[in-house]
């Protein structure tokens, strides 16, 4: 399974059973689309009124030697090689605790429902936090280092608890040699002096959403009252990113229908000053804000537009970091995670303010997907053999993709909310997927080659 492309003027091939990554010359390359994946020389013949016959026999032994060393051509790697060792229960690494189910927001596009998921608005009462803190380090087995995230609606509304919740799991880390690394995700509405300080000091990432220009963020992202949220979380992020230092962060932005122009958006934050950035598709079906089939090729051109800017932003020495450009080819994921993606359903639960148990927080509320709670633990095994279940492998359609080891077979949820069924991607997300792994790709190529020529 070999994927072939050209973009910026390089030539690219992907094997995506190993996740070999090859820049070639022109000629190689078109021996290499001219043999898809039955490579014989006798098949290069047609390309000898293009190239020399030197060209073309040196072109395949350099293919040939790639073939042999396994990284191209190369079968498709067994599952039980994958993921035998790593599919035994290594515990719960990781909460997401819906503190607030209730939000100061009511941006059109929210998943949750305006915050409170389509039940009750509700806050988390200290003890259900206390205990799924318990909770995480009873069930985590004998990882050393676990993994909580404040959620919502949005988690400031609920401060308090959220700093005796920090408080308790340090105490914790004393007794039990845990690490606990914790995260908050937030508006940036309820972000004043002392938030800020609190949150530099003791969150190991903190994500904020701002959705880009004023007019694109202030026309979806607004108050009760309809009034535009960007000044205020504008000038909150800024001051928080600030004074953050070296910690990490993201400025997460949602881009719809109403501005397919998404790279504007993406680059006005990077000129703001914000170094970490990643632009989501947004996710649902049957608003006019959703992103539906015939945007797509708009979208593939736009995330190729993003890469070519992105690469003149390197070069002028005011780089940034789009989260989906992030790709690490050289010591990315383990296999394990290249093969199960995001641990939802077996590594990774939701908590709600009663202290249910959901497999992923945008599948809370669903009754069908409630995977127990904190007094009962997890009961629903069925549930969670079938996330268990769930990988590139048993996926059909990822099975059959090039870009499997770095998709990892995409958004459980997201499928489920596409196809009624976490085992069929949605085939929208994957071709924007798709694409963004070959820009990323392109990226990392031409910083290589940019390095190879400054050395030489």
């Amino acid at each position: 399974m070999v994927h072939t492309y050209s973009m910026n003027g390089l030539n690219i091939a992907i094997d995506g059973n190993s996740g070999g990554i090859h820049i070639l010359d022109n000629a190689a390359f078109d021996l290499l689309i001219q043999c898809k994946d039955h490579f014989v020389y006798d098949q290069a013949a047609i390309l000898q009124d293009k190239y020399s016959v030197e060209d073309i026999r040196e072109s395949w032994e350099e293919i040939n030697s790639l073939k042999e060393k396994g990284l191209l051509f190369s079968p498709e790697i067994e599952q039980t090689y994958a993921i035998n060792d790593a599919s035994l229960d290594n515990g719960v690494k990781a909460l997401c605790l819906h503190v607030a189910h209730d939000c100061n927001l009511r941006c059109e596009y929210c998943f949750a429902s305006k915050g409170n998921y389509s039940m009750a608005n509700k806050l988390m009462p200290l003890e259900v936090a206390i205990k799924s803190v318990d909770f995480l380090i009873n069930k985590s087995g004998q990882r050393k280092n676990v993994e909580i995230d404040f959620f919502g609606g949005e988690p400031l509304l609920n401060f308090d608890v959220v700093k005796k919740t920090v408080e308790y799991g340090r105490k914790v880390e004393v007794r039990t040699g845990k690490k606990f690394h914790f995260t908050i995700t937030t508006n940036g509405m309820l972000l004043d002096d002392d938030a800020i300080s609190y949150i530099n000091e003791n969150m190991d990432n903190v994500v904020i959403s701002l959705d880009g220009r004023r007019k694109v963020h202030d026309a979806i992202r607004y108050d009760a009252a309809g009034k535009g949220s960007y000044e205020k979380i504008l000038n909150s992020a800024m001051q928080l990113v600030r004074e953050r230092g070296n910690k990490s962060y993201f400025i997460r932005g949602t881009f719809t229908s109403r501005n397919l122009d998404f790279h504007k958006d993406v680059f006005h934050l990077a000129d703001l000053g914000f170094g970490e950035i990643s632009m989501e598709p947004v996710v649902g079906a049957g608003e006019d804000f959703h992103i539906r089939k015939e945007h797509i090729p708009t979208i593939l051109s736009e995330y190729e537009r993003l890469a070519y800017a992105y690469i003149k932003r390197i070069k002028s020495g005011k780089p940034f970091r789009f989260y989906h450009f992030n790709i690490n080819v050289y010591n990315g994921p383990c296999l394990y995670k290249r093969v199960t993606a995001c641990g939802a359903g077996t590594e990774y639960f939701a908590v709600t303010p009663e202290g249910e148990l959901y497999p992923c927080h945008h599948l809370v509320g669903l009754h069908e997907f409630k995977a127990g709670d904190l007094n009962t633990g997890i009961i629903n095994d069925s549930l969670r053999a079938s996330f268990r279940e769930s990988n590139i492998f048993t996926k059909e359609e990822c099975r059959k993709c090039w870009a499997k080891l770095f998709c990892s077979g995409g958004c459980h949820a997201n499928a489920y909310y596409t196809n009624g069924n976490i085992m069929k991607p949605d085939k929208l997300v994957c071709e924007m997927q798709r694409k963004r792994v070959e820009c990323a790709i392109m990226i990392e190529a031409c910083r290589v080659l940019e390095n190879q020529n400054y050395k030489e």
